[in-house]
């Protein structure tokens, strides 16, 4: 009977290949399977070793996607052979990765699983342009939280969410919630100040990247007028107030 093998998720980051840890380079490097979802780069798989199997399993919201219970069977059964077996996802595994359930399958059936943490792409996304997550002045914390709940899910009660960002100054950091973003909007709307500045990036880190900055009671209208769709962010603060400034006066912001 073979060894087992183990598994590690890797978190691949927001695409660009140089947010990838060293750790998990390295465990890239030496994986003998890879199962890769849709949003990481091809610059990050070319880091495997050239005898590695490699097995895209699409995971991209709003999307078509192989089915979660479907890729644990291919990771337990690649382990159970004794193999290396690297998970690689967008981002990172512990942050709407899924990367909890896979964790709890794999130790049930007695296999070995490592995470290495990767950068999420909500804090890629404001990095990005320059802007921080948390400030002293603007915001005291930081919600990360889906735009996109679970099928016969209730998912996020956006007014209690807006209700306690504008109370205790916090920044919302939005997966997954352009597709909703009309809903989530009027229901911010309960809490939060018409005016309040919100960004949206897509393709956070890659040469692709776009964004927009606008008020949150033009968010819905502003992501039409724009054309971006997923994969982005939606950040909801403060801390965006400069962008948006610039957005509405951009001669001002050039002299500036």
């Amino acid at each position: 009977m073979k060894t087992p093998g183990k598994v590690i998720l890797v978190g691949a980051g927001p695409g660009d290949p140089e947010l990838l840890t060293l750790k998990a380079l390295k465990a890239i490097e030496r994986a003998s399977v890879l199962f890769v979802d849709d949003l990481v780069s091809d610059a990050i798989v070319a880091f495997a070793p050239p005898s590695a199997r490699v097995v895209y399993v699409g995971k991209r919201g709003g999307c078509k996607s192989t089915p979660q219970e479907f890729i644990e069977k291919l990771m337990l059964a690649a382990a159970r052979e004794g193999q290396t077996v690297v998970r690689l996802k967008g981002g990172d595994p512990f942050i709407f990765g899924r990367g909890g359930e896979e964790v709890e399958h794999l130790q049930a059936a007695g296999i070995a699983v490592e995470v290495v943490n990767g950068i999420t792409a909500g804090l890629a996304a404001t990095t990005s342009l320059g802007v921080p997550l948390t400030h002293r002045q603007h915001a005291h914390g930081v919600v990360f939280v889906t735009g996109h709940a679970k099928p016969g899910a209730q998912g996020p009660d956006w007014r209690v969410l807006s209700a306690t960002a504008h109370s205790a100054r916090l920044t919302l950091v939005i997966y997954m919630g352009v597709s909703g973003a009309e809903r989530i909007q009027n229901e911010l709307l309960s809490g939060l100040p018409a005016s309040t500045p919100v960004a949206v990036i897509q393709n956070a880190s890659l040469p692709s990247q776009r964004h927009i900055a606008t008020r949150l009671a033009t968010l819905a209208q502003a992501i039409a007028q724009s054309g971006l769709a997923s994969p982005a962010i939606i950040v909801v603060g403060e801390v965006m107030g400069a962008l948006a400034l610039a957005a509405e006066h951009p001669a001002t912001a050039r002299s500036a």
